[in-house]
């Protein structure tokens, strides 16, 4: 599975970005695709998932809900993170990674196989 991500940018304080996670190779109908960040200096971060099969979705907690979209579009094998709102804490390198079996739903790093190479947002003030 290779997984590319696109769509960071820069963008100032309380505007948004669409972010896209398109897969190739043998992907699987029943993983879940979940979006990370990275800011610097600090872990990697969980921010929502999706099933690719049933679009059930896991996100951070309600904050995170009320700003940032997870979506899928199963023709073009793409998931998207809507981001609005953005602040400069939200500047970091965003990752989304597949967790091939699709058995449970995980906010842990660990959990997820396949990984994409990251794409960066800067939000200036």
């Amino acid at each position: 599975v290779q997984l590319q991500a696109s769509g960071g940018g820069l963008v100032q304080a309380g505007g948004s970005l669409r972010l896209s996670c398109a897969a190739s190779g043998r992907t699987s109908s029943i993983a879940i695709v979940g979006w990370f960040r990275q800011a610097p200096g600090k872990e990697r971060e969980f921010i929502a998932a999706i099933s690719r099969n049933s679009g059930r979705t896991l996100y951070l907690d309600s904050a995170t809900r009320g700003r940032f979209t997870i979506s899928r579009d199963d023709a073009k094998n793409t998931v998207f993170l809507q981001m609005n709102s953005l602040n400069v804490e939200d500047t970091a390198v965003y990752f989304c990674a597949e967790n091939t079996n699709g058995r449970s739903f995980s906010k842990s790093s660990s959990d997820y196989q396949y990984w994409g190479q990251g794409t960066l947002v800067t939000v200036s003030s």
